[in-house]
């Protein structure tokens, strides 16, 4: 998981936010974006990394299972979650607004910890590539840097 504070100026309203994350993800080529929150209990994507860019509130986020780290993330705040990282919503303000986006050619599932689709999950992970750009700075993230 990789967190970006502040990643966009949050003194414009919410829904120019939600756009301007929107055009930054797609810049940067993270597509099939969407608006909505973060469900509140683990699953993860076994085909895709992700992306949010919190454009409302704030929340504080689990990543990586029932014993993972939490993290608070607010208006402005970028996060990329890694294919099989689990996360969930713990808590949120009432106006927590998050854009969602995936890399070219990840396909997107929802997977919950469910012992008969694990050993499939364990092989699309591992055949997900690295994305071709940092969803926030492009070319030059840091990024591929992290991940590799």
């Amino acid at each position: 998981m990789s967190l970006y504070p502040s990643a966009i100026d949050v003194s414009v309203a919410n829904s120019e936010l939600a756009s301007q994350f929107e055009q930054l993800f797609e810049k940067n080529v993270w597509r099939n974006s969407w608006r909505n929150g973060v469900f509140p209990y683990h699953h993860y994507h076994s085909q895709a990394h992700e992306v949010l860019g919190c454009y409302g509130g704030s929340a504080t986020i689990q990543f990586g299972g029932e014993s993972g780290i939490t993290q608070e993330i607010q208006a402005g705040d970028a996060v990329v979650i890694p294919a099989g990282v689990a996360h969930k919503r713990v808590n949120s303000s009432p106006d927590f607004s998050v854009v969602g986006a995936y890399p070219p050619k990840q396909p997107l599932d929802t997977k919950v910890a469910k012992p008969e689709e694990r050993e499939q999950a364990k092989k699309n992970i591992e055949a997900v590539a690295l994305p071709p750009k940092d969803p926030i700075y492009g070319e030059s993230g840091p990024l591929k840097e992290l991940w590799q």
